[in-house]
């Protein structure tokens, strides 16, 4: 499954990302992207069901049941939802490429928090958790580019 960035910018390896629940794969393995610094819209990086929603986060589940987690910025849930606004409803279908999420990295990094988006493939296995991070398309990336690949 080619999952796709959700937002334009440089895609980094998650032990990049400045937050050690995602730097060390805690939540498990994927990439991160440092996005462009101007408003814009989040786009689904699988198709699926949008089975989270939050003003901060989302995860889609795909057909397979396998689920992608997209997190915009680091500790933004301390935003309240401020500075996100919800262009999709938690529970329904989604395509990827479809807009999830109106935001402005600038504003969040102006705030004093990182803008970075970590991109999370949810329960995979260490054998993918390999394949997924040889996987990764590092550097410049637009949205819906394919950012990794999990097999």
């Amino acid at each position: 499954m080619a999952v796709r960035a959700p937002v334009a910018g440089r895609a980094i390896s998650l032990d990049r990302v400045p937050d050690a629940v995602f730097a060390q794969a805690m939540v498990g393995p994927g990439a991160a992207i440092d996005p462009v610094r101007a408003p814009g819209v989040v786009l689904s990086p699988v198709s699926g069901i949008l089975v989270k929603l939050k003003p901060h986060a989302f995860v889609v589940t795909a057909t397979d049941g396998r689920g992608v987690l997209v997190h915009l910025g680091i500790d933004t849930v301390n935003l309240d939802g401020g500075g996100f606004v919800l262009l999709a409803e938690e529970g329904g279908p989604v395509l990827a490429g479809a807009p999830v999420v109106r935001w402005n990295p600038a504003a969040i990094e102006a705030a004093g928090l990182s803008p970075v988006c970590p991109v999370i493939a949810l329960d995979a296995d260490p054998a993918s958790a390999a394949a997924i991070a040889a996987s990764v398309a590092l550097g410049p990336v637009s949205a819906d580019d394919r950012l990794f690949t999990w097999a």
